[in-house]
């Protein structure tokens, strides 16, 4: 199984059907995107994302629209079906397998892994997202990434974590003393080993992007890949395979976790 997605694909259907119910009804009461955004307190750019289906409408502008174009409760009436995704939609079915895991493997180039992020760190790249999310959404997906990392700590039997970051990571500047320490704690738990890969170790693999390697509790294996405009989820054999190989290269080029908490530290001392 091979799943590609990209920033368009996976929105969900029920945003996309109450959106364009709502541009139906807006359109024969002849009401104009401006004097709904200007009712409900919303821009018509946004009026017009979510009348594309690209934002969730919210219950506020669908009672609002509702009522303006005379729709006798059948547009208030999508509210019940539907909810805000708490993840980007191309990383909802990776989430879905994080939750089955019982080991996990990550490399990350330049961000810390979202089960490593503080709340703070988290939020500064949440709510410097292009395009840039609502209040609402970023809240919600700050509360989101935080609950995944029970992973950590909760999941009984524990699950099995390996983190390497290379050290541009550690050095970028959204991380900050606070998330360097954070780091240090959970390189103590016993389930968790933290590596990091130096400037002057690095091999050309450790330079083609982050990856994720996860075994769930039915012993499937899943590739997980990501960049800026596309992600890759995979349990193709092939594609496995060449993760793997690539993530036990970086390890092994990287510092023990002993060495890594030391140099770590390092850089607390020097900020």
């Amino acid at each position: 199984m091979s799943v590609q997605y990209n920033s368009n694909s996976q929105v969900p259907v029920a945003w996309r059907y109450s959106g364009n119910q709502m541009k139906r009804w807006r359109t024969k009461a002849n009401v104009s995107r401006e004097e709904l955004g200007a009712a409900s307190n919303y821009s018509p750019d946004t009026i017009k994302s979510m009348e594309q289906g690209v934002r969730m409408p919210t219950p506020r502008v669908l009672d609002v629209a509702d009522e303006l174009c005379h729709a006798e409760g059948l547009l208030s009436a999508a509210k019940e079906y539907l909810q805000r995704e708490k993840f980007p939609a191309r990383a909802q079915d990776f989430m879905e397998r994080e939750r089955e895991a019982i080991s996990f493997w990550s490399y990350e180039v330049t961000l810390i892994p979202g089960l490593l992020q503080t709340k703070g760190y988290a939020r500064t790249l949440i709510e410097n997202r292009i395009p840039a999310l609502d209040d609402e959404t970023v809240e919600e997906r700050i509360v989101a990434r935080v609950e995944r990392q029970a992973i950590l700590t909760e999941r009984k039997p524990p699950v099995s974590l390996s983190f390497v970051l290379y050290e541009a990571v550690l050095r970028g500047p959204q991380t900050d003393v606070e998330q360097l320490r954070r780091l240090l704690e959970a390189s103590l738990l016993r389930n968790v080993a933290l590596q990091v890969l130096p400037f002057e170790q690095a091999v050309p693999a450790a330079l083609m992007g982050p990856m994720v390697l996860l075994e769930t509790g039915d012993h499937e294996r899943f590739a997980f890949t990501e960049g800026p405009f596309a992600s890759e989820l995979s349990a193709e054999p092939e594609v496995v395979s060449r993760v793997s190989e690539r993530l036990s290269m970086i390890r092994a080029q990287a510092l023990s976790p002993a060495e890594s908490a030391r140099f770590i530290e390092r850089i607390v001392e020097q900020s």
